[in-house]
């Protein structure tokens, strides 16, 4: 990606030079934070892009910066498309069955309308050094010459990260076009709608019409139906944990019945199970509310607002714009906070139960503020009967191989990753149960039990997801009633 350096990106850098010193010298001396795990270069670049992540930008501001396209350059085929929306509800109808279903009270949600979705199809292009761009071409034509690279029978479903706020397709095409190469098969990235304009179930509903997309094109589609045990979803971070949500609708609707079908462009679609699901630092409790969101600060670039837990819950302090704070307001981004722990918004949340027989699932996890999302829901999977593939690399950032790539644990993350893929539409995944904890320079793998790992059981974690959630609960009336009395006041 080429970055471009104006006058105040310089000066940001300048600002920042004391900071990197410190903690390059510190490192040296095996006296920073992260020494003895993250080498010279990492920890000074977690540091760097750590000391970006702030607040001081309005929502909106944010979101579109991260968005920005950089462009098609490069060892990669993309092939822009749009999947139009259904004219039945089915989808729609389907959703809103498996999230009721899974309703433990009166939680509440905006209920989206369909919408037409836009994707990149991705593929490997051989042969090009990394500045090369796309011929100027059709969108089908650049689908043909992406097909004809493919050589393996893989589609794979991809969800971008970005706390369900932030980043878009062109932000993760690197990566995509990484997975395809590593596969040999193709990635279908899609563009699904943003909080807080498009709150949940929206990002849910547009991953499950993909996957239907997948499963029976509309007339005019590019590709050919794709058999289900022939895809598999994936995602990092926000983009995992909606990958698990699309996989925890498809086991409720089948759990509700025997046979499902959904209708999509006049046709009705066996609602098939996926061959698996393939994660990146997923983020599966948006209440951020276990041990290790303060533990591992000190290896990760991610932030999070200090708040005191006896004070009043506020959202995080970005100033406001059109689109943030929402009226009436939240006090989370994505969701209303009655509704955050629910699993189709929390992955991690309800009972073991709801995972059985769900097909193999990968995860591959840092040493890293949500590491406890993924470990705990690796267990909670594994002693539901299901397979879990979980790696966990010491001293490493949040989706650490997005930003590492070239590293021994950036190269080793993209071999599991692929691995697993082409595993599962080969029905090569096995069940161990055993999790691999490996060193940063990858010399050291240690197998430890799923069933074992971490300190709290299921109930301590639903017990603090719930207090979370409370606490939520109670800063959004807050945040309610001020609105409420500032809409009267501005009516007299």
């Amino acid at each position: 990606m080429d970055v471009k350096f104006n006058l105040s990106t310089v000066k940001a850098l300048l600002a920042r030079v004391p900071l990197l010193l410190k903690i390059a010298i510190l490192n040296v001396f095996s006296r920073s934070p992260a020494a003895g795990k993250q080498d010279l270069q990492m920890e000074v670049v977690v540091n760097l892009i750590r000391s970006f992540i702030t607040f001081s930008n309005p929502v909106g501001k944010t979101q579109r910066g991260s968005m920005r396209d950089p462009g098609v350059k490069g060892p990669m085929w993309i092939s822009k498309v749009k999947m139009p929306r259904p004219p039945e509800d089915d989808a729609l109808q389907s959703l809103i069955k498996a999230i009721e279903h899974h309703k433990e009270g009166p939680e509440t949600y905006d209920v989206p309308g369909l919408i037409d979705v836009e994707a990149e199809w991705t593929g490997y292009r051989a042969g090009v050094h990394g500045k090369t761009p796309q011929p100027d071409i059709s969108e089908e034509e650049k689908y043909k010459r992406l097909m004809g690279e493919v050589k393996e029978e893989l589609t794979i479903l991809y969800l971008h990260g970005g706390a369900y706020y932030l980043m878009d397709p062109c932000t993760h095409r690197p990566a995509t076009a990484r997975l395809a190469k590593t596969t040999s098969g193709r990635c279908l990235s899609v563009r699904y709608r943003l909080a807080p304009q498009s709150p949940f179930p929206a990002a849910v509903l547009d991953a499950l019409v993909a996957y239907l997309y997948l499963l029976s094109p509309p007339e005019g589609s590019l590709h050919s139906p794709v058999p289900a045990n022939k895809i598999v979803i994936a995602g990092d971070s926000a983009g995992g944990g909606l990958s698990l949500a699309l996989l925890q609708t498809i086991l409720t609707l089948r759990r509700l019945s025997p046979n499902p079908t959904i209708r999509f462009h006049g046709k009705d679609v066996p609602l098939d199970l996926p061959a698996g699901v393939a994660t990146s630092s997923p983020f599966c409790d948006v209440t951020l509310s276990l041990p290790s969101t303060t533990e591992n600060l000190r290896f990760d670039y991610l932030i999070r607002p200090i708040m005191d837990p006896g004070a009043e819950y506020k959202p995080a302090p970005f100033p406001p714009d059109s689109i943030w704070p929402t009226s009436p307001p939240r006090a989370e981004l994505y969701a209303n906070a009655d509704i955050l722990t629910h699993p189709l918004v929390s992955p991690l949340a309800g009972p073991k139960e709801i995972w059985k027989d769900a097909p193999p699932i990968f995860m591959t996890l840092g040493e890293e503020m949500i590491e406890d999302d993924g470990t705990y829901l690796a267990r909670k999977i594994h002693d539901a009967g299901g397979t879990v593939v979980l790696e966990r690399f010491d001293g490493m950032p949040h989706c650490f191989a997005l930003v590492f790539g070239n590293t021994p644990g950036g190269k080793r993350f993209y071999t599991g990753w692929g691995g697993f893929c082409l595993d599962a539409i080969h029905g090569r995944v096995k069940r161990t149960g055993e999790a691999l904890f490996i060193d940063r320079k990858v010399q050291n793998i240690v197998a430890k039990k799923i069933s074992e790992l971490r300190d709290l059981s299921d109930e301590e974690v639903q017990e603090k997801m719930r207090a979370a959630r409370d606490w939520r609960i109670d800063g959004e009336k807050a945040l309610v009633k001020a609105w409420e009395q500032s809409q009267n006041k501005a009516r007299l």
